[in-house]
């Protein structure tokens, strides 16, 4: 039997509203006892004092390339770079060759994660066979199989029957569909149109592609009383839809991304291809919005959207770049710089966006801290001040707008089942 002692951390727990210095006792991979001045042996005592222990971070949103892309990352170095930014639970998007609609794929990739062992890795299945939107996956058969949900991802179905019946599968088996939202005949650009696009030349994406499809997804939500999730939303206008639909009573849920709520568009000038995602930064308006979003509970969760390609790609130029940027290892400072230290959230609900809510949506049984759960956490300095750099970077990919950013918060220690998979030396 394994023992682990936390002594002197703040506990910061959503589900139970506890902010307040504590100590942890783990055995093997439960949390057994929750209290102060607790006074077990154990195989290791490590003392929390000024660090704040949070239930373990969750994904769910990030991209891991494996199979098919393993020269961007694998799940190893994926898994490496998440529990660096302490995440205990994430989960990859289908968007790799082969794609992952059928069991066999999905057993491939599930084995891989365990033979890794660094953190729960739950994917998701595609909602089409090779995200081709031609031909529904057996939702039953999928989720059976360890899929923790199902999206196809950048290739977002556009046919409007299939995605209704869509939703209607998943919705039948416990399950739902996140949609990433994008209506490809508006989509085209490199990033958002406006004043800075005409500047550098390049195509601007028309904000309309998110609004247009998020809109038809929450529309045929709330007419057949189905749950859908949008992802990573990005403009005051989707945030307003989401925000109305919920208003109503209807059962959507969605995601921010932390670059959507940390940068607007202009960071493009200052970081070029390492600024170019999709959807892409927009302006400060809509920046403002999705903040605004986070705080009234009209957005769900915080994700990464952590995207990685290789240099040689995204040395392509800003026309041609594959969109995606890193944020494993940026999430918890780029929330605490930009969200928890200027006052627009405190730690409590950043624990219920990074956490409870993801956990909750999942239904994954985490995301928080009390006697007989699985012992998930991540444990941080919430004062750490530092300049980020290259050389700290431990995905297999590089590019981030975050190289050169002040950053506050650092991760000392992810605790995965009980077992320390991180430790910041």
């Amino acid at each position: 039997m394994s023992t682990l002692l936390l002594k002197n951390g703040t506990v910061i727990d959503y589900a139970t509203k506890t902010n307040e210095v504590l100590d942890i006792y783990i055995e093997n991979e439960k949390i057994s006892k929750i209290g102060k001045n607790l006074n077990m042996n154990a195989d290791r005592i490590i003392d929390c004092t000024n660090l704040y222990i949070m239930p373990g971070m969750i994904d769910m949103h990030c991209h891991l390339r494996e199979p098919g892309g393993e020269h961007k990352e694998t799940i190893e170095t994926g898994s490496k770079s998440a529990v660096k930014g302490g995440f205990t639970t994430i989960c990859p998007m289908p968007n790799t060759n082969p794609t992952p609609d059928s069991a066999i794929i999905l057993e491939r990739v599930i084995n891989e994660a365990k033979r890794v062992n660094l953190c729960n890795v739950r994917f998701y299945s595609s909602v089409t066979k090779g995200e081709k939107g031609e031909e529904l996956v057996d939702f039953k058969s999928q989720l059976e199989s360890g899929a923790v949900a199902f999206s196809d991802d950048g290739m977002p179905v556009k046919d409007s029957k299939m995605i209704r019946d869509a939703m209607i599968q998943a919705n039948a088996v416990g399950s739902f569909v996140a949609e990433h939202c994008e209506e490809k005949s508006v989509a085209s650009g490199a990033i958002n149109a406006g004043p800075i696009a005409e500047k550098l030349g390049v195509e601007g994406v028309l904000p309309e592609a998110e609004q247009i499809m998020a809109g038809r997804d929450a529309i045929i939500a709330e007419q057949n009383k189905l749950h859908t999730h949008i992802c990573h939303i990005s403009t005051e206008v989707t945030a307003n839809i989401v925000r109305s639909a919920k208003q109503r009573g209807a059962n959507v849920t969605c995601e921010a991304c932390t670059h959507h709520f940390s940068f607007n568009v202009d960071e493009v000038l200052n970081s070029g291809v390492n600024a170019k995602m999709n959807p892409p930064l927009r302006g400060e308006s809509d920046r403002l919005a999705i903040i605004k979003g986070l705080q009234d509970g009209t957005i769900d969760c915080i994700v990464t959207d952590h995207a990685p390609h290789s240099a040689d790609e995204k040395a392509r130029g800003l026309a041609k770049a594959p969109n995606g940027i890193i944020g494993f290892e940026t999430a918890l400072p780029a929330t605490i710089t930009n969200l928890v230290v200027p006052g627009y959230i405190s730690y409590l609900d950043m624990v219920k966006l990074m956490s409870y809510n993801p956990s909750k949506l999942l239904g994954l049984g985490k995301g928080e801290i009390t006697e007989g759960k699985i012992a998930d956490l991540t444990i941080f300095d919430p004062n750490k001040k530092y300049v980020y750099k290259e050389e700290m970077i431990v995905s297999k990919s590089h590019n981030t707008p975050w190289i050169g950013k002040e950053l506050q918060g650092e991760v000392e220690f992810t605790v995965v089942g009980g077992r320390i998979v991180y430790e910041n030396k």
